[in-house]
């Protein structure tokens, strides 16, 4: 009974795979009866229980357990049990002696031996003997064997590899599928691999305001479909390089559920690329909280798309020490963009002279909107000279934002209409920044038509700004209203609430609040609940006021106070003087002065005045 053709992982891996089934306790039962009966053989002197006592306490880990049995049935003439002497000696450092014990396995006719004797040969560089033992190994149809013989032979550049690479595949060898795809792969026409050796994915720098967004890289993958099959049966038996390209492939050709599920099971497994593609992949149907943990275990795992995908991310939350971060781990992992982002996020900063040296660092390495981004800074700083040749590197390099920069250097000497020509340029081509600053300059000269129809447009591509101006020029063609108050009769939604709302779906606070104020003015007190405590959470203070102020009606004034504390601490007047009028109904005087007095610092006049009054009554009745 030769066992060790199931043992030969041993010597590749230098451990055992550990069982994956269900029910591991009943099988541990199962396995000390089966080792208990296989002792009591060998003790009767059954060679074969020696040889498999052996093996299980060697699989086990016990290889001093394991060793007396295995010499035994190895001295009996067991060319398993001297098999697998050899993996244990191999293990235990004695690669020499292990050498001789699969050598007598070998010439017995062990295959899994003749493998193991082929390894130990190439590992101390001498291939004539490896080739031979690999050889006779492989043609007895061992997979590990037909497998390391076809690596030997491609190394060497031997046409015959990969007659042995597919045997190997043709056996269930998943690494040995996996090549023979990449080998078709590369036989494909160039225009259908481009992608292949790549397989980096996506841009991700889309939480910025200048620059366009860079096209990604192309993901796809045009292989044959004899390499698509040897990708999805090495992909199959959990080969994880074999399912990202499978992913990618089906990406390519539009089955984006059934790329997911690949990338899923890739990205599990530990594949970094596999996890940041799965991210865009769920980013791009609109979930971006589970692309987030996809994007942070890649970039955890060095992956520099994703570090990138998680610094814009967390860079259009508000959140820039943590976008920083992730951009410096993009640029250490060696993309370009990190340097460009940083630069970007200082530029945010006002760190002027930093985001100046990671512009010029991204901008060396050929990257365009880093070379605009770097014009921009000069322009800045009154370069105008200095600004220009960026932007003319930008623009041969096919960069739309050529020309929305120029729009910002003509800005930028004053000549408006200029700049408003190239601004219109840029939208024109697509560029959302563009369309918004077009709109913006055509409500400031009064032409309300024009400056609707690009904010339209900006708002259309996805600018939630563009969405919240859009929206409060809707809101002012409306008759004005008092205040509302809850409990209001419920008015019909407009087409501004929805560009608010589109907003606000896209973190805008300031479309949050305004939704909030329009549902709770039809009464909607659950959906204005709901978009108040979004814009509180993200740090409106007058979200976190406004849902205080909601709460409080609904009876839930300790609540409240929570809210109209943040509010308060931000900077909130109304906030502090809600705050001071319910500690002092609460009787505890001390405290309401305390908020009286902040209500009147923070102000506005109104609130100035009336807080100064409860003040001046509190500390009135703390001195009686």
């Amino acid at each position: 009974m030769d066992v060790m053709g199931d043992k030969a992982t041993l010597f590749e891996t230098g451990r055992f795979v550990q069982p994956s089934g269900l029910d591991q306790a009943g099988e541990a039962a199962e396995d000390a009866v089966e080792e208990l009966r296989r002792r009591l053989a060998a003790e009767a002197g059954d060679v074969e229980a020696m040889s498999v006592l052996g093996a299980m306490l060697l699989r086990r880990g016990d290889l001093d357990g394991a060793e007396p049995h295995l010499r035994a049935a190895t001295a009996a003439g067991d060319r398993a049990a001297a098999n697998n002497l050899g993996v244990l000696l191999h293990q235990r450092g004695y690669a020499d002696e292990a050498a001789g014990w699969w050598r007598i396995a070998a010439v017995a006719g062990s295959a899994a031996a003749a493998h193991a004797l082929g390894r130990h040969h190439r590992e101390r560089g001498d291939e004539p003997a490896a080739e031979y033992w690999l050889r006779q190994s492989a043609e007895q149809g061992h997979a590990l064997g037909a497998y390391a013989l076809a690596d030997l032979l491609e190394h060497r550049g031997d046409a015959g590899a990969e007659r042995w690479m597919r045997a190997a595949a043709e056996r269930g060898h998943r690494e040995a599928a996996y090549r023979l795809a990449r080998a078709l792969d590369r036989r494909a026409p160039n225009e259908g691999r481009e992608g292949q050796d790549r397989l980096e994915g996506h841009e991700s720098r889309e939480g910025h305001e200048q620059g366009e967004e860079e096209a990604g890289a192309d993901n796809g993958v045009a292989a044959t479909d004899e390499a698509e099959q040897w990708y999805k049966q090495a992909a199959a038996r959990g080969h994880r390089r074999a399912a990202l390209h499978l992913g990618a492939i089906l990406e390519k050709r539009g089955e984006l559920k059934e790329a997911g599920r690949w990338y899923l099971t890739s990205a599990k497994d530990g594949e970094a690329r596999a996890a940041c593609a799965l991210g865009f992949l769920l980013r791009d149907a609109g979930d971006t909280e589970s692309a987030a943990v996809w994007w942070l275990r890649a970039a955890q795992d060095g992956d520099g798309n994703a570090a990138n995908a998680l610094g814009a991310l967390h860079a259009e939350r508000g959140e820039p020490q943590t976008a920083e971060r992730w951009y410096r781990a993009a640029m250490d992992a060696g993309d370009d963009n990190g340097a460009y982002n940083l630069g970007l996020l200082c530029a945010e900063q006002g760190r002027t002279a930093q985001a100046e040296q990671w512009y010029r660092r991204a901008a060396y390495a050929g990257h365009r909107e880093a070379a605009n981004a770097l014009a921009i800074l000069l322009l800045q700083g009154g370069d105008t000279a200095g600004a220009e040749p960026w932007f003319s590197k930008a623009a041969e390099a096919g960069s739309v934002d050529a020309a929305f920069n120029l729009g910002i250097l003509f800005a930028g000497r004053g000549e408006e209409a200029a700049a408003l020509r190239w601004y219109e340029r840029a939208a024109a081509a697509g560029h959302t920044e563009a369309a918004l600053q077009v709109g913006i300059a055509r409500l400031r000269d009064g032409d309300e038509p024009e400056a609707e129809r690009h904010l339209r447009c900006a708002a259309g591509r996805g600018s939630a700004e563009a969405a919240y101006r859009l929206a409060t020029v809707l809101d002012a063609r409306r008759p004005p209203e008092p205040a509302h108050e809850l409990g209001e009769s419920v008015h019909e939604k407009s087409e501004c609430e929805e560009w608010y709302e589109r907003a606000a779906s896209q973190g805008h606070r300031r479309a949050q609040v305004r939704v909030g104020m329009l549902a709770a003015a039809r009464g909607d007190v659950i959906e204005a609940a709901r978009w108040y405590r979004e814009a509180a959470e993200a740090g409106s203070r007058n979200g976190a006021f406004n849902l205080g102020l909601l709460l409080a009606r609904e009876g839930s004034e300790p609540e409240a106070a929570v809210w109209w504390t943040r509010a308060a601490d931000a900077g909130h007047g109304r906030a502090a003087l809600r705050l001071a009028l319910v500690y002092a109904r609460r009787g505890e005087l001390a405290e309401g002065q305390r908020w009286a007095d902040r209500a009147v610092s923070l102000g506005p006049a109104e609130v100035t005045e009336r807080a100064a009054r409860l003040r001046d009554a509190l500390r009135q009745e703390l001195s009686a």
